[in-house]
């Protein structure tokens, strides 16, 4: 399927904006997959093309933060295959039921997500104590094998369900816990595109310039993340569970 300059150019410019929302609190998926469908591309080519492009912001992402020091080495050898096979599971589990009923469950839960930012007490989880390394590693193996089937079996809202999981379950502050998820990310990613590219269902000339782009757009957000620390972060993981919400409430109540 071809989609004219002007579609390319547009596309392009969502994933440069998706890209730095994505790598501050997830989510760049709510501004590529509408940009994408509105083309008429068919669903499975849709889902396709954007694992296709959205590898390369993860990717970027990922070495932004591992430069700024922020990345455990240690913690990213559990949690990267890990998320690795979860996403493989949860692509093999879409063949056993249909992932639409799963909508009403993560809409209750980004709900206590938001509430969990917005009225939260006491130290934030950067200022605690991490847990022991073998309790640590434990609860990142947990993690990242559960959101990363989470994240092959249906999708949303997975980068933004890891840093609330790093951060409230590790003590990691909020930026340390996005550079966190973006190790389980990119191996999501990497597991999902390799297997729409065996189905021949990524459109690699709309995915790669998508990708160019997607990869600067990480790059700037996670320069920002890094910049603006915890603060930033949270505003924006807030602003992306409630367009989170927003958009998985229309969908369960429109049936």
């Amino acid at each position: 399927m071809d989609v004219t300059s002007l579609e390319l150019v547009l596309l392009c410019v969502a994933a440069l904006t998706a890209g730095v929302v994505d790598a501050i609190a997830g989510g760049g998926g709510l501004v590529t997959l509408p940009a994408l469908l509105a083309t008429g591309m068919p669903p499975h080519v849709v889902l396709g093309t954007n694992k296709g492009q959205s590898v390369f912001g993860a990717f970027a992402a990922l070495v932004r933060f591992w430069r700024a020091g922020l990345l455990n080495g240690k913690l990213a050898t559990i949690t990267f295959p890990l998320g690795l096979v979860g996403s493989f599971i949860g692509a093999a589990l879409v063949l056993l039921m249909r992932p639409e009923v799963l909508k009403p469950v993560v809409l209750v839960l980004l709900v206590i997500v938001a509430a969990f930012l917005a009225f939260r007490r006491g130290p934030p989880p950067g200022e605690r104590p991490e847990p022991p390394l073998k309790r640590m590693l434990a609860l990142g193996a947990v993690i990242a094998l559960l959101i990363g089937t989470y994240d092959g079996f249906f999708g949303p809202g997975t980068g933004t369900f890891l840093i609330i999981a790093f951060s409230g379950l590790l003590g990691h502050g909020l930026t340390r816990a996005s550079a966190d998820a973006k190790v389980v990310n990119f191996a999501t990613n990497v597991a999902a595109v390799s297997l729409f590219a065996y189905r021949g269902v990524v459109l690699w000339h709309v995915a790669l310039p998508m990708a160019a782009a997607q990869f600067t757009g990480a790059w700037i957000g996670a320069h920002l993340a890094v910049r603006g620390g915890d603060k930033l972060v949270r505003k924006v993981v807030l602003l992306v569970v409630v367009a989170l919400v927003l958009k998985l409430g229309r969908d369960v109540f429109a049936g």
